[in-house]
């Protein structure tokens, strides 16, 4: 009987990176995004796309093994390869190692999303995943601009890419590259042509930059969409007055214009019965550059004084009995436990501490949370009809969603915020 033939141990050596067997020089990083386009078909039609010139130079972002830089260095006059990864930029070397193409091929190491990128007239990656909005944006971003950049994309991020308005896949990502680049479509990829293959399909996307391009800051722009796509089924009035942490950002950055160009601010709490959506604003004093608002009060100190018998109001019920439960004074909160209808404010702190004859006395931290209850002033009011005025009455987008609108409505937007000094970055 003959003998079971055994595995050799060092058998004949699996010279491909990206090898299955046990013979494989290393393993794929997928968590990098690391998967090597293997079809020399698919390859050549992306470098056949990008229309290179021979007197061009071009940027890759992650070769790979160099399947799709050796086909680049054939038209193109230089490749400048960047990779994260030390064994992938050794492997590309090897590639074109004693050919006379070395010359031409420029290796760096390092993640292109944190590095400052040379001058270059292309852009053909097969793009990790990953960093596919980073490295978009860095590209449409770059100056001087680059004639046109061939991107490999998951699916769906190609879709989102070329989504118009109304359309589910629409989002910020969709204005920002459509605002500053015209995006085409040009072959879907199968999961079967990567090794390893991924877990979704692919497409190639071409972006060409506007030239010129729009004379309009990126900062501002970005900040704009950022917040008006927070929820972008929402209604920009929503968006804007209706959360606090927006409206206290464009009170910063109005506060900041105004420091900027010497408009001088007079701030204060407003007086009862006057704030809201409907007070008056006359806007920049014309002669001494002032900020009126409204009419003139005490300058507040920000300590409220309290007598020792002083408790909350909303600690009464409708008739003026204080809610006592086993000899103390209960908070909105336990209330609401117990079956109230009053709404409760999630910092509001729980009981006031008695005294020695059961008196309710505010600690530092019911005072704490009545100061911070109390600091709405006259220029977040302000800022706030300036926002409603911009959305109602001279954009009527304030019922509109952001999914809704176009590019012409938020460069309208960002126009009437910017007249009215409300900046985003």
């Amino acid at each position: 009987m003959p003998k079971a033939q055994k595995p050799k141990r060092n058998g004949s050596a699996h010279s491909s990176p990206y090898g299955t067997s046990s013979h494989a020089i290393f393993k794929m990083k997928t968590d990098i995004g690391q998967h090597v386009l293997k079809n020399p078909g698919v390859a050549q039609a992306i470098v056949d796309k990008a229309d290179l010139k021979q007197s061009d130079i071009v940027l890759e972002v992650g070769p790979g093994t160099g399947n799709l830089t050796v086909k680049i260095l054939e038209k193109a006059k230089k490749v400048i390869a960047v990779e994260l990864d030390p064994r992938m930029a050794a492997e590309v070397t090897k590639r074109v190692q004693g050919k006379p193409e070395a010359k031409r091929l420029e290796v760096l190491l390092g993640d292109v999303c944190k590095m400052e990128l040379p001058y270059f007239d292309v852009c053909i990656s097969n793009t990790p995943y990953q960093i596919s909005s980073p490295l978009t944006t860095k590209l449409l971003s770059h100056s001087p601009p680059p004639r046109c950049c061939i991107l490999t994309y998951q699916l769906e991020f190609a879709q989102r890419l070329l989504a118009t308005p109304s359309s589910s896949l629409f989002s910020r990502l969709s204005l920002n590259t459509q605002m500053f680049a015209h995006v085409s479509h040009i072959m879907k990829i199968g999961r079967n042509n990567f090794k390893p293959p991924p877990a979704v399909e692919s497409s190639v996307v071409r972006l060409v930059p506007k030239k010129p391009r729009p004379q309009i800051s990126w900062e501002e722009w970005d900040g704009l969409l950022r917040i008006a796509f927070v929820r972008k089924n929402r209604t920009l009035r929503a968006g804007f007055l209706g959360t606090s942490s927006v409206l206290e950002l464009l009170e910063g950055n109005w506060r900041t214009w105004c420091a900027q160009n010497d408009v001088r601010v007079e701030d204060g709490p407003v007086e009862e019965g006057k704030g809201g959506v409907g007070m008056e604003v006359d806007g920049l004093g014309k002669e001494t550059g002032e900020v009126v608002v409204g009419e003139a009060e005490e300058e507040w100190g920000g300590i409220m004084d309290v007598d020792e018998d002083e408790v909350h109001l909303s600690d009464y019920d409708s008739d003026g009995v204080p809610f006592y439960v086993d000899g103390e004074l209960k908070s909105k909160s336990r209330r609401k436990q117990q079956g109230g209808m009053m709404d409760v404010d999630e910092d509001e702190p729980e009981f006031l501490d008695p005294d020695s004859n059961g008196v309710a006395i505010p600690t530092a931290k019911h005072l704490s949370y009545s100061n911070k209850r109390k600091r709405k002033g006259k220029v977040a009011e302000l800022v706030r009809e300036k926002v409603r005025r911009v959305l109602e009455d001279e954009t009527g987008l304030a019922d509109r969603r952001a999914r809704h609108c176009d590019e012409g409505d938020f460069l309208r937007l960002l126009w009437a915020m910017n007249k009215e000094g409300i900046h985003f970055s």
